[in-house]
């Protein structure tokens, strides 16, 4: 089932992503994040954009948002996706189901384009972009630096209105 995310899910969700800051590249944060920390980023998301949750038998296995690109009023209409899929749940389409409805709702609001921003190499994560039909539009070498690597980011694009 997929629904929108509530305030009650915080825990939940903050389990999926610290896996992916604490094991992985995919996130450019360092350390793990607080509850308090991620409950205010899940807030301010709440606020503007559409949140929603992928569960099944009440156990939520992953999640996707819209959030703001930039601070500039003249980016109002872009917005920055994110998915996360809970380790261990992968291979069941979830990242997928997640895509189609974030893109649907993000449509209803509005929103001109749609960015990806991945951390390059991610093939996962590339594929799953390319499926929606996300063009890469930028290839920034070594912009970022986690577990003493300078690591690539791909900014994938999508054009939905």
């Amino acid at each position: 089932m997929i629904r929108k995310a509530t305030l009650a899910d915080t825990s939940a969700l903050l389990e999926i992503y610290n896996y992916y800051v604490i094991h992985t590249t995919v996130t450019f944060d360092e350390a793990a994040l607080s509850l308090n920390a991620f409950t205010e980023k899940l807030e301010l998301i709440l606020k503007d954009y559409p949140c929603i949750v992928f569960e099944d038998n009440n156990e939520i296995l992953g999640f996707a948002y819209g959030s703001k690109f930039r601070p500039k009023p003249a980016y109002n209409y872009t917005v920055e996706s994110t998915v996360y899929v809970k380790n261990g749940a992968h291979g069941k389409q979830i990242g997928s189901k997640l895509y189609t409805e974030l893109l649907e709702q993000l449509k209803q609001r509005n929103f001109k384009s749609v960015l990806g921003v991945l951390t390059i190499p991610n093939p996962a994560s590339v594929k799953l972009h390319e499926k929606f039909g996300f063009t890469q539009v930028a290839h920034l070498k070594e912009v970022g630096f986690k577990f003493d690597t300078w690591l690539d980011v791909g900014i994938f694009q999508l054009k939905i209105n």
